[in-house]
């Protein structure tokens, strides 16, 4: 068999319902890696609340964040194939105006290696793992970079289409708006172009592994061009119809049920 690549969503698809890989899965990637295949998490986290599953991991391949605006290889700050697109600082303070909604409850102006938000709301356990106290205000006197995402959090996920909405009107074609996040979801704001597509072909590009022997596993409307570029695309049983639609396969099982390393373990017969 060639060598394969297989990208990993996390939230939905990796991770169980408590956020956490377990041991079969665990167990399962290392026999592939072992084998001489490669694994990448591509996911809409940012790497600050990704880090430590790719550590869980043992990974030392490249891993997509902020759904493809940034791929990078942790321990290698040259890597050739590194890219990181940004949104303006301009445009991302001039989202502030969505927390007049009262359904808005966080927004999270997101760059490499730092957070501004404004709101309290915490999302998740993990969404802040050094405290909420690390971040910064999102304000034009502290916001002195330019972002890498911004994150839109609301009250419930039936409201998120009316501000998905204003944010595609009020921007015109210059940035892409993404769910993710599981139970908690959020409206991730990218550059125009940016998703997990751009980050898998790169890394495809590095390993010279043709798209057929590219295997992509997802759940959400996010992984969506994703499962389409991959050879191999597999949607998550707990997934969205729509991207059940495009996949070449779904899991028997859902993602708290090991969904992946029951599939992998089965796909290569271990």
């Amino acid at each position: 068999m060639n060598k394969k690549l297989i990208a990993l969503d996390l939230d939905g698809t990796t991770l169980n319902d408590q956020s956490e890989i377990s041991n079969e899965t665990k167990s399962v990637l290392a026999n592939l890696r072992r084998k001489g295949h490669i694994v990448s998490i591509v996911t809409g986290r940012p790497y600050r609340n990704s880090y430590y599953y790719y550590d869980e991991l043992k990974l030392d391949t490249p891993i997509v964040n902020f759904n493809g605006a940034w791929c990078h290889i942790p321990s290698q700050l040259d890597w050739s194939h590194n890219y990181h697109k940004t949104l303006s600082k301009e445009l991302a303070l001039s989202m502030l105006s969505l927390k007049s909604n009262p359904e808005v409850q966080l927004i999270a102006a997101e760059s490499q290696r730092s957070i501004y938000i404004e709101g309290e709301y915490i999302p998740y356990p993990d969404f802040f793992p050094e405290g909420i106290q690390v971040s910064k205000q999102l304000r034009p006197e502290i916001l002195t970079e330019d972002p890498t995402s911004v994150g839109v959090f609301t009250t419930t996920r039936d409201y998120q289409p009316y501000i998905e909405q204003k944010i595609i009107e009020q921007y015109d074609g210059a940035v892409e708006v993404r769910m993710w996040g599981g139970d908690t979801p959020c409206l991730e704001v990218v550059a125009a172009g940016v998703q997990k597509a751009l980050g898998l072909e790169r890394i495809a590009s590095y390993y010279g592994i043709d798209r057929k022997d590219i295997l992509a596993f997802g759940d959400q409307e996010n992984d969506y061009e994703m499962i389409q570029y991959a050879g191999h695309g597999v949607v998550m049983a707990n997934g969205i119809q729509s991207l059940k639609n495009i996949a070449d396969d779904i899991t028997a099982v859902t993602n708290h049920e090991h969904g992946v390393a029951n599939y992998l373990s089965r796909y290569f017969s271990l």
